[in-house]
């Protein structure tokens, strides 16, 4: 049996001591990325490790599953293989067991922080609308600079190569080398 961590920040410079901090753990996996996106390597690693009989130790619902329907789906999987999952903010834990009590607390904990998640994005938006009203609202700024995506892909590499080289979306590439097409034009 061992005791298997998940941890899962939304960005890379969050910090990850908080999460599960002072639990005994066999193995961490980590991801750092945002809740949306569905890539998370460390997770799909974690669930190629866990084993019969092991315990995934999570800080929260919220860090685990995008959605409701993914949660309930990942932790039914797990507890299927024999291994349990505890959230530890929610004092949670989840064996497999046919405990009516137990699904309905991961059911309405799962919607509730679906529900805080849609909450926030929408504050976020309304925030940004009122922002641009009032002509304060930027956008981001920008992860890298055109200039030097347009440079590396004018010796020859490709738009991929490009995007991994500096780990932007080949979308981002794109629109640097257009940008860069309608500069030289006089666009």
């Amino acid at each position: 049996m061992a005791n298997v961590g998940y941890i899962r920040v939304s960005t890379t410079d969050q910090n990850t001591e908080r999460q599960l901090d002072g639990v005994q753990l066999d193995k961490v996996f980590t991801d750092r990325v945002s809740r949306a996106i569905t890539d998370r390597p460390d997770l799909q690693n974690m669930l190629g490790y866990v084993r019969d009989g092991d315990v995934i130790h999570v800080h929260s619902i919220d860090r685990l599953a995008r959605s409701l329907v993914d949660l309930l789906a990942q932790v039914r999987n797990l507890t299927a293989k024999g291994v349990h999952v505890r959230f530890h903010k929610e004092n949670l834990l989840f064996t497999g067991e046919s405990n009516p009590t137990q699904k309905l607390m991961l059911s309405i904990m799962g919607s509730l922080a679906e529900f805080e998640r849609s909450m926030i994005r929408e504050r976020q938006r309304e925030g940004i609308a009122q922002a641009k009203q009032k002509g304060i609202y930027k956008g981001r700024s920008k992860k890298i600079d055109d200039e030097a995506i347009r440079a590396h892909a004018a010796t020859g590499n490709s738009y991929r190569d490009t995007a991994k080289t500096f780990g932007v979306g080949v979308s981002t590439v794109q629109r640097a080398t257009k940008a860069g097409d309608a500069h030289t034009r006089g666009d």
